[in-house]
């Protein structure tokens, strides 16, 4: 008779509350049984497409920021966007400066799971010439602790990871 091998690995418990034998006065209290909890890991490849925003992320890779322009009105996106929010044509692709300045800036002392262990870390809104919208990014090389309003309008450079990881966090910025 075949068999269904079987393994210790994944979620192994000991003890679990279960009647000896099962007569009519057990059964029934089962129905008072709590709930097994199991705590299990779980793990998925993604497959993820960056579609139309691609080159944004290749620029990245490639220490060049990328945004969009309108060729019709000259409206520049600091982020990557593919049609014109007004005229809904399609645009084009531009490179931005590597300088910049701090339009706004928050501290953050609580973040996701990926930058948690990072906090209290600085957020910044790029403010960049020619380009009529702002990035949000990183601001490192600051102490956090020491946050001032005299970081609004403080000039700013692009820096890129060495290793891309192939997101927006590739970028971030530094005072010049």
């Amino acid at each position: 008779m075949p068999k269904i091998e079987e393994t210790d690995d994944g979620q192994i418990l000991f003890n679990v509350p279960f009647p000896s034998q099962l007569d009519q006065a057990a059964l029934e209290s089962l129905k008072k049984m709590g709930p097994i909890v199991i705590k299990q890991p779980y793990h998925i490849d993604y497959l993820h497409s960056y579609g139309q925003d691609s080159p944004f992320f290749a620029g990245l890779a490639n220490g060049a920021l990328l945004g969009r322009r309108d060729p019709e009105s000259g409206y520049t996106y600091a982020t990557p966007r593919g049609h014109d929010m007004y005229s809904g044509e399609e645009t084009d692709w531009v490179r931005l400066p590597d300088e910049g300045v701090i339009h706004a800036f928050t501290v953050c002392h609580f973040g996701s799971e990926e930058f948690l262990p990072q906090t209290p870390f600085v957020l910044i809104l790029v403010e960049f010439e020619g380009a009529n919208t702002l990035f949000l990014s990183r601001l490192v090389g600051v102490d956090p602790q020491q946050a001032s309003l005299d970081w609004i309008g403080m000039k700013v450079r692009a820096h890129y990871l060495r290793n891309s990881k192939f997101k927006p966090t590739d970028v971030y910025f530094v005072p010049v």
